[in-house]
């Protein structure tokens, strides 16, 4: 009688005393954490999943369900905020053509928390999900690797790969921003203020750089004085604007880099009783039954969500093609919208 050997471990994959000893805390805690306990204090839980994500590690469960090599049939998403309704109607795409194929779309939302985005991330890969869509909340995107994830295939929204090889799905950010500020300067405006997105992400440098465009195309300089930036939502794009609102000086017209951004603007001016032009990015809901003109860059979302399913779905049907065919990038178009009856002329001095 042969008497078989026991399989050795593949020592090349972390395990979970490996992860407790990096993060300096229990292999139970770690257990405890992967599970969402809420018992687990959210510095041990964010000095777990650094670890976790460091290390590449996944729970043995998910090692034995690669092994069989069966297809979940679910995708992953994650998008980073889904109270803006770009994001839920980007989700609406990705799920349309998921729908077509019979898959399904398992659903996470960063906050905009990189910890958060790195672990839904890991959860979605432990899952055995057959590929990822991911909105990136940073430009550290060294856990999407390929590599990272057994060669999983990942698609990102709204923001181009950094230091890694897949697919995009972009928004053409630069030419939307440059045509609304060009339509603004058309209206006569010179003094035209920009509330906008933090530097440090695509979106947020791609649309200044458009509002900078626009303006040296017209031989106009970019003042500083105009130019407010790291705003995070309504409240704060509203006090923004009461503060370019009140300034000796104030712009006659104001760019915004988003709907939320738009809202708060809006507010200020009316609350201010100012006739200063608006212009956005993002069309939205009831934008028609605001009591002002408004220019709005539009495009539609769910396009972009169906587009990095299709890329998605393209990559999950040809298994390793990233390793013959390059990495694609999609762009999206945007257009531009007048509700109201046109820009006031601005106020003079």
């Amino acid at each position: 009688m042969t008497i078989s050997q026991p399989r050795k471990r593949d020592s090349s994959r972390p395990t979970i005393r490996e992860v407790a000893r990096r993060a300096q805390v229990s292999p139970m805690t770690v257990s405890r954490t992967l599970r969402d306990d809420p018992g687990v204090s959210e510095a041990t839980r964010a000095r777990v999943m650094d670890a976790v994500i460091a290390l590449g590690y996944r729970p043995n469960e998910a090692a034995r369900n690669l092994r069989l090599g069966r297809s979940t049939g679910l995708i992953g998403l994650v998008v980073t905020n889904l109270a803006n309704p770009f994001y839920s109607q980007l989700t609406l795409g990705v799920e349309a053509l998921a729908t077509e194929h019979g898959m399904r779309v398992l659903l996470g939302n960063s906050g905009e928390d990189p910890v958060r985005e790195g672990q839904l991330v890991h959860d979605f890969a432990a899952r055995r999900v057959d590929g990822l869509i991911v909105v990136p909340c940073r430009n550290d995107h060294s856990h999407l690797h390929p590599d990272r994830l057994g060669d999983m295939p990942v698609v990102l929204a709204a923001s181009p790969p950094v230091k890694i090889d897949v697919d995009a799905v972009l928004l053409d950010d630069f030419a939307g921003t440059w045509e609304a500020v060009r339509h603004l300067i058309s209206q006569g405006h010179t003094r035209i203020a920009f509330l906008g997105l933090p530097a440090s992400t695509w979106t947020g440098s791609e649309r200044f750089r458009g509002y900078c465009a626009a303006l040296e195309d017209a031989g106009l300089l970019v003042d500083d004085r105009y130019v407010s930036r790291q705003h995070s939502d309504v409240a704060a794009a509203e006090l923004a604007t009461y503060a370019l609102l009140d300034t000796p000086d104030p712009p006659t017209a104001i760019f915004t880099a988003n709907n939320r951004y738009t809202i708060g603007a809006y507010r200020a001016i009316r609350g201010r009783d100012k006739a200063t032009a608006l212009a956005g990015f993002d069309d939205f809901e009831l934008v028609d039954l605001l009591a002002m003109p408004l220019t709005v860059v539009a495009y539609d979302p769910r396009e972009m969500g169906v587009a990095a399913a299709r890329l998605l779905r393209d990559r999950i049907d040809n298994a390793g093609s990233l390793k013959v065919h390059p990495a694609r990038r999609v762009v999206i178009p945007t257009r531009i919208v007048e509700y109201g009856t046109g820009f006031r002329t601005p106020r003079s001095g």
